[in-house]
């Protein structure tokens, strides 16, 4: 726990020293440094706009990817290897046993208790990947390789600026703290709960079933509207709370760490700051770090566990 708060104090310290050529530590850009994407402006990968959107490569799109296929590579290999073992050992064990058990858990504690038995096996491959995808870029954004990167940028190798390495040091590397990300991700759990309906009682029984039968008819012109709300409601809700705490962790993390140097400067002695960091930024990020180790799977399951609900809902309407 203690080495990802190093890495972070070094992001940190460099931010300071970039800063200090201005002759004064900027705490909220280096806060808003370390959580941003990298700009368009200056992207990793330049593409050429198609139909006025710009396709470019930035540091979000690139852990995407990173994450996409670590999982993919790790995910394969882990079943390929059982597969091969299992005419002489049908029990899987080690990562194999890991990976079932995270299957198990996604069918028969999240999916099975709210889309029903007939429809489980339908919709457990979508829930079961949102869960491992989220909790894939939860914990790859914790781990601070990055900032390792930016470290030796800015002590040992010196690469100019334009560089890829020292541009894909720049912004986050927390894939799900970007609100384009869990909008994406909440937009397929809001076309899925349309399917699930659609599937379950038809296109346009779906849509009867928004609102209760049997009321009186001036209710509807109130009920309607509010039901119509409530389904990007949901999506909405999906989206800023797993981007707003994947970032809040970061942020909180930083702005403690900035102490040092806030410290530092304020009394102009470089034992301040030491002072600062030793009896309260190392003890309460540490703390902070533990907290996020706890989100980084809370969130990935209640991301999970609303759309298995919300599908639910949809399928068992007339409950």
């Amino acid at each position: 726990m203690l080495q990802p708060e190093a890495q972070h104090a070094a992001e940190t310290a460099q931010h300071a020293a970039t800063a200090a050529a201005d002759g004064k530590f900027n705490a909220g850009d280096t806060i808003i440094g370390h959580v941003a994407n990298s700009s368009l402006d200056h992207p990793l990968i330049h593409l050429p706009k198609i139909m006025g959107i710009d396709f470019s490569v930035t540091k979000h799109v690139l852990m995407l990817w990173i994450v996409a296929a670590i999982l993919f590579v790790g995910i394969t290999w882990i079943v390929r290897r059982y597969l091969r073992n299992s005419p002489d050992r049908l029990v899987p064990t080690g990562a194999a046993a890991a990976l079932e058990g995270t299957v198990e858990f996604v069918r028969d504690s999240i999916v099975l208790p709210n889309v029903g038995k007939k429809w489980v096996r339908a919709w457990t491959p979508l829930l079961l990947t949102f869960f491992v995808f989220i909790l894939g870029a939860n914990v790859i954004g914790l781990i601070p390789a990055f900032d390792v990167l930016a470290l030796a940028q800015h002590s040992v190798l010196h690469m100019p600026e334009q560089s890829f390495l020292a541009r894909v040091t720049h912004g986050g590397a927390t894939a799900t703290g970007n609100f384009n990300v869990t909008a994406a991700l909440a937009t397929i759990s809001f076309l899925a709960i349309i399917v699930a309906g659609t599937r379950a009682h038809g296109f346009v029984q779906h849509w009867m079933n928004l609102a209760p039968k049997g009321l009186p008819w001036p209710i509807y012109f109130l009920l309607i509207p509010i039901e119509i709300m409530g389904m990007f409601v949901r999506p909405f809700a999906l989206t800023m709370r797993l981007a707003a705490n994947m970032t809040g962790g970061h942020i909180a993390l930083i702005a403690i760490l900035s102490l040092v140097f806030i410290f530092t400067e304020m009394f102009g002695r470089a034992v301040a700051g030491i002072g600062v960091g030793m009896i309260l930024s190392l003890p309460l990020a540490v703390g902070v770090s533990g907290l996020e180790i706890i989100v980084v799977l809370v969130q990935a399951y209640v991301f999970t566990l609303l759309t298995a609900v919300f599908i639910g809902m949809a399928i068992h309407a007339h409950h």
